[in-house]
């Protein structure tokens, strides 16, 4: 059996109401939130890196294009976190990719290894959705295999992607990890550099 094609897309077109600024772009460690998300996510197992912006989309891309990753602008941010997912999939249907790993622009703090580990369980069930377990509920990170790809593209709204998950339970392997943070808020923000200074 041929090794499979992994693409990992990277969703970043958030507005960033609740931080007040533009999250992607917050300095971290010398670089900035988005461009440590991406580094993490190139240090996997993947084939090919796409990074879904669509907010303050022209102040982003250049900061993008040093990565080597492909830009994919999502001119119906507005309408979700679906809408990013449904962009990247109709960018990545043309290419030979089998499956792709989800990462969100928002989770810096997500090593390289648990990508791996998600990878990894999908290699070992290719059929199967490798998720990260909430304690009971599935989310991103997650590796999708293509044969789930044209449900992607019917997803609406924020909580699309939750309603997909839930309807496919049966097919799903749950990972956990303890590195999951979401960087939302200014307070949060706070409690990242605090965190990264630790490590």
């Amino acid at each position: 059996m041929p090794k499979p094609r992994i693409a990992a897309l990277i969703l970043a077109a958030g507005s960033s109401s609740r931080m007040g600024v533009l999250k992607q772009l917050l300095p971290l460690q010398k670089t900035t939130l988005l461009e440590y998300v991406i580094k993490n996510v190139k240090s996997t197992d993947v084939d090919k890196v796409y990074c879904v912006i669509g907010a303050k989309a022209e102040s982003i891309a250049p900061y993008l294009n040093k990565h080597r990753v492909e830009t994919i602008i999502n001119p119906n941010y507005k309408n979700g976190l679906s809408s990013s997912i449904k962009c990247g999939i109709e960018r990545i249907n043309r290419e030979h990719i089998d499956a792709i790993l989800i990462a969100l622009g928002d989770q810096p703090l997500i090593p390289p290894a648990y990508f791996n580990e998600l990878i990894a369980a999908y290699k070992a069930q290719q059929r199967k959705i490798v998720a990260t377990d909430y304690i009971g509920n599935f989310g991103v990170p997650i590796v999708i295999p293509k044969r789930y790809f044209s449900d992607l593209t019917k997803l609406k709204g924020d909580q699309g992607a939750k309603e997909f998950l839930n309807s496919q339970r049966d097919n799903i392997i749950g990972l956990k990890t303890e590195t999951l943070f979401d960087v939302d808020t200014q307070e949060d923000y706070k409690e990242l550099i605090n965190r990264v200074k630790k490590t």
